[in-house]
């Protein structure tokens, strides 16, 4: 997905009372915020397969959202708002029905116009959620998986065609091919 700035300044307080009831979604950068545009369906192929594999795993007190729920994030007085591609948090909501702060597990699939952002300042920000147990990153243009770890000080573990991994906050063990299973060609798994 796309961002372009939206707007001035405004105050946290007044991105999360208009963002409710908007026709275009748009993230907060401590102040500013930007409009996303829409994904390609490779990007949705690839985001609603790994959704799907995750819910199917979860317990009953865990939820898995895909792009609509908000995580937010306070780090010395500068706020931070995203859509993550998928967003997965445990335990009841007590706040604000339209965020989420307590996520432990975030996917971000990258698209060429957010890949600097997803792989810095959105990385950034993730890391210092308390509650942040993984933050995974899913290439779109090749079989491709990085997952960060907290319990592995945040350091890269890279995955690639052949490869499986175990995605630890859902207790999912699943291979780089299933996630691109519905986008062999597009990614170069199939040469037909």
């Amino acid at each position: 997905m796309g961002y372009a700035i939206k707007s001035g300044d405004i105050t946290f307080a007044e991105y999360l009372e208009e963002e409710r009831d908007v026709t275009t979604k748009s993230e907060y950068v401590d102040g500013q915020t930007y409009a996303m545009a829409g994904a390609s369906e490779l990007h949705n192929t690839i985001t609603a397969t790994f959704f799907l594999a995750i819910g199917n795993q979860l317990s009953d007190e865990c939820f898995v959202w895909q792009s609509d729920m908000k995580v937010v994030i306070e780090s010395q007085n500068h706020y931070f708002a995203y859509y993550p591609d998928i967003m997965v948090a445990c335990g009841e909501n007590t706040g604000d029905q339209y965020i989420r702060t307590n996520p432990t597990l975030i996917v971000e699939v990258l698209s060429p116009s957010t890949q600097r952002i997803d792989l810095k300042e959105k990385f950034d920000n993730y890391i210092t959620i308390p509650t942040l147990l993984e933050y995974v990153v899913v290439s779109q243009e090749t079989p491709y998986i990085r997952v960060f770890r907290r319990g592995n000080s945040w350091q890269q573990e890279s995955y690639h065609a052949e490869d499986s991994f175990v995605l630890e906050s859902v207790g999912l063990e699943t291979s780089v091919a299933q996630v691109y299973r519905r986008v062999k060609r597009q990614v170069g798994l199939e040469t037909f």
